[in-house]
């Protein structure tokens, strides 16, 4: 990148707390999915945003496809964040995809995270045996053929589905932020996420895990929560939200807020 990744992130702190909290967004959102959640942590805690490099509020010319073919080097952009603003210890919340990245970042550094909390976050999408995760490879391959067919009515189709609850004003924000996305680096992305499977390395975490998870959510089963919790490797809890959708922050923040406020450490 031309210019420093904190600049081209938008990473932004903010809050005059001590403690240092971090808010990661997942895949069709930016930082700006957690506005509506903030105001209860600003005053108690030192919060960090940023924005995937795959978001539609970063310059796309920063998107490396040679580069961000895995999580792991959205990893590295999250480590280098946080040495760059000196953070030596965190909490750390991660929606979807960004849940999945702090599991990586918490296993790679351990020492720099105290909690990490899990919002809708899922190991692995694609059905494998036993293994619930949500999707057939047949659906998710046709996911893809409609999204890369047409971007503005997949758009249009998905978020509705995706916020699930009927709160009209959170469909149309994440629809804003996914057309905002270039359309060949969504799909890109979508297929990084869909052919990830990160069961194998979830017994490496030892740092503790809060999994928040909605009561139906049309992108992860609730089993997968349970999953979670057996699986990774340090002292875990469930909570479920009795609501619906993926994207609690945007549908039902002051229920969301609550919840991560219960399990950030004292």
């Amino acid at each position: 990148m031309g210019q420093s990744l904190l600049d081209a992130l938008n990473v932004r702190v903010v809050g005059s707390g001590e403690k240092t909290l971090v808010f990661a967004h997942g895949f069709g959102t930016d930082q700006s999915a957690w506005q509506r959640i903030l105001p209860s942590f600003l005053p108690y805690y030192r919060v960090v945003l940023f924005d995937l490099v795959c978001a539609g509020s970063v310059n796309p010319d920063y998107f490396d496809f040679r580069r961000y073919t895995t999580l792991d080097s959205y990893v590295d952009d999250l480590l280098h964040i946080l040495d760059a603003l000196g953070v030596e210890r965190c909490s750390y919340v991660g929606h979807s995809v960004s849940a999945m990245i702090g599991i990586l970042a918490a296993i790679r550094r351990p020492e720099l995270f105290t909690k990490l909390i899990l919002i809708g976050a899922s190991p692995r999408f694609l059905n494998d045996g036993d293994y619930h995760g949500g999707f057939e490879l047949s659906e998710v391959e046709r996911v893809f053929s409609a999204m890369e067919a047409n971007y503005e009515a997949w758009v249009s189709g998905y978020a509705p589905l995706a916020v699930g609850a009927d709160v009209p004003a959170a469909v149309r924000e994440f629809s804003r932020t996914l057309f905002n996305m270039r359309p060949d680096i969504s799909l890109f992305v979508s297929r990084t996420v869909f052919n990830s499977d990160l069961r194998g390395v979830l017994g490496l975490v030892r740092v503790p895990c809060c999994i928040i998870q909605t009561a139906r959510d049309v992108s992860v089963p609730a089993s997968v929560a349970g999953y979670l919790k057996t699986h990774l490797g340090g002292r875990n809890t469930v909570e479920m939200l009795n609501t619906e959708g993926h994207l609690p922050h945007l549908s039902v923040p002051p229920m969301l807020a609550s919840a991560i406020r219960r399990h950030l450490p004292r």
